[in-house]
C-alpha cells in the first residue's frame, strides 16, 4: 500500500462496514431517522452553543466560566467543555442517544442541556473519552479523574482518582482495569510557574499501584485509541500499548525511521473502523501508522503547515487536513496519499500565538463543518466535492467544534 496497512485487510474492513450498515433496518416497523448537532465554543467569550446541523438553528446557548475546548464522549451523549484558564470542566447533555439492538440501533433525540455537575481542578488539560467513561487530567495538580458517564446523565458524579505523581502537562488513558499515565521528570528543578517535562509512561492497576517499569517516552504528548491499541507521541517514536495478560498492557516503542527528517509526533487520531493512527510529524507533515506492519510509518508531505485535521467516522478511509493557506486536503489512508483538495477559507497563518483564533474541523453526515472565526461563520463543505454548500452564522468567534449524531431506527 503506501503504509503496509495490508491493503486487503483494510478494504475488507470497509466492505464489512458497508454490508453491516445496509442490512441494519430489515424490520418493517423501524422508521429511520437522522439527527446531527454541532457544539461550538467561542474563542474569547465563555459560551458554548448547540446548533441543529440540518437547519442551522441554535438549540441551546450555555454560559461557562472561560474559553472552552470541547470533547465528545465515546457514546456521543455528552460533550465536555474543558476550561484550562478557569480551572473547571462543564458537561453538556447532547440529547442524542443511540441504543444498540444487534441488527439495528435505535436513536432517541431530546433537548440538549447543561448538566448540573462540574469538575474543578487546577488547569484541566487532556479530556480522554473511552467506552462508558471519560478521563480528566489536571496539569497543575497530581491527579486525574475517571468519570462514569451514566452517573453524569443522572446528575451524579462517580469518579475514581488516579495519582499522577506531581503536576505536569500529561495524560491518562484507561485500558481494561489498568490506566496508562504519563510520567513527569521529578529530578529536574523547574521554575515555580513552569511544569516539569514528561519522560515516559507507566501502567497502574485499580489500586493505583505501578505495574512493571516506566517506558521511556520523551516529551510525551498526544494520545489516541484504535481498536484495542493506544498510541502516544514521543520524541523517539510512537509508543504503542497493547492489552496484555496477567501482567497488564504491553508497551512497545515504534522508532521513527532513520531516513525521516528531524521532527516528532505530538497529536494523534485513531481509526475507528480500521486499526491505524494518523499523527502530525512536525508542522507540515503527517504520519500514517500501522503498529502491526513491518514498516509502520508512511510520511505524508503537506504544502504548508497544518491548522487542523480529522478522520471521517463514516468513510473510514478518509481524513481531512486544513492547511494554513486555506486549503482542505482529503487523505486516502489506504492509498497513503492526498487524493483531493480545495480552497475553503482565507489563509490563517500558524505564526503568532498558538492560541490565536484559527479554524477547526468537525465531520457530520458526509459533510465537513469548518469554523471561520474571522467571519463569524461555520462553513459547511461537501466531503466528496469539497464545495461549500452553505454557511451557518455564529455570533462572535466560533472556534472549537465537535459534531454528534447519526441515523437510527425510531419505533
Amino acid at each position: 500500500m503506501g503504509l503496509s496497512l495490508t491493503r486487503n485487510r483494510l478494504l475488507a474492513a470497509v466492505a464489512s462496514l458497508v454490508f453491516a450498515a445496509s442490512g441494519a433496518f430489515a424490520d418493517e416497523d423501524h422508521e429511520t431517522k437522522e439527527a446531527w448537532r454541532l457544539f461550538v465554543a467561542d474563542h474569547t467569550n465563555p459560551v458554548v452553543r448547540v446548533i441543529d446541523f440540518e437547519n442551522g438553528k441554535e438549540l441551546g446557548r450555555y454560559d461557562v466560566k472561560g474559553y472552552a475546548s470541547l470533547t465528545a464522549s465515546a457514546s456521543g451523549q455528552t460533550v465536555f467543555a474543558g476550561q484550562t484558564e478557569a480551572d473547571v470542566i462543564h458537561v453538556i447533555k447532547t440529547g442524542i442517544n443511540f441504543s444498540d439492538h444487534g441488527e439495528h440501533r435505535d436513536l432517541e433525540v431530546s433537548e440538549p442541556a447543561l448538566l448540573p455537575v462540574t469538575f474543578e481542578g487546577k488547569r484541566p488539560g487532556h479530556v480522554v473519552p473511552h467506552d462508558d467513561h471519560v478521563v480528566l487530567f489536571y496539569d497543575r495538580t497530581d491527579k486525574a479523574e475517571i468519570v462514569d458517564e451514566a452517573a453524569l446523565l443522572d446528575g451524579k458524579v462517580e469518579k475514581r482518582i488516579v495519582d499522577t505523581i506531581k503536576p505536569h502537562h500529561g495524560v491518562a488513558v484507561t485500558m481494561g482495569r489498568y490506566v496508562l499515565v504519563s510520567v513527569p521528570n521529578t529530578e529536574v528543578e523547574t521554575r515555580p510557574d513552569a511544569l516539569p517535562p514528561r519522560i515516559g509512561l507507566r501502567v497502574v492497576d485499580e489500586n493505583n499501584k505501578q505495574v512493571g517499569d516506566v517506558a521511556k517516552c520523551t516529551d510525551l504528548h498526544g494520545e489516541a485509541t484504535s481498536a484495542r491499541l493506544v498510541a502516544f507521541g514521543c520524541k523517539e517514536g510512537v509508543l504503542i500499548a497493547r492489552p496484555g495478560g496477567i501482567d497488564g498492557p504491553k508497551l512497545e516503542m515504534l522508532p521513527y525511521p532513520a531516513d525521516f527528517p528531524k521532527a516528532y509526533t505530538g497529536t494523534l487520531l485513531g481509526g475507528k473502523a480500521m486499526q491505524f493512527f494518523l499523527g502530525n510529524y512536525g508542522d507540515d507533515k503527517l504520519v500514517l501508522i500501522d503498529a502491526d506492519a513491518e514498516q509502520p510509518y508512511k510520511l505524508i508531505e503537506l504544502p504548508t503547515r497544518r491548522v487542523d485535521f480529522q478522520l471521517d467516522p463514516v468513510q473510514p478511509r478518509n481524513a481531512y487536513i486544513l492547511t494554513e493557506d486555506g486549503d482542505l486536503h482529503v487523505l486516502d489512508v489506504i492509498k497513503g496519499e492526498i487524493v483531493n483538495k480545495a480552497k475553503v477559507t482565507e489563509p490563517y497563518s500558524k505564526d503568532g500565538h498558538w492560541r490565536d483564533p484559527r479554524p477547526r474541523l468537525a465531520v457530520a453526515d458526509g459533510q465537513i463543518a469548518i469554523t471561520d472565526p474571522r467571519h463569524s461563520l461555520v462553513r459547511v463543505v461537501d466531503a466528496e466535492t469539497l464545495k461549500e454548500t452553505r454557511t451557518i452564522a455564529v455570533e462572535g468567534q466560533p472556534f472549537s467544534i465537535v459534531a454528534v449524531g447519526g441515523s437510527g431506527a425510531s419505533h
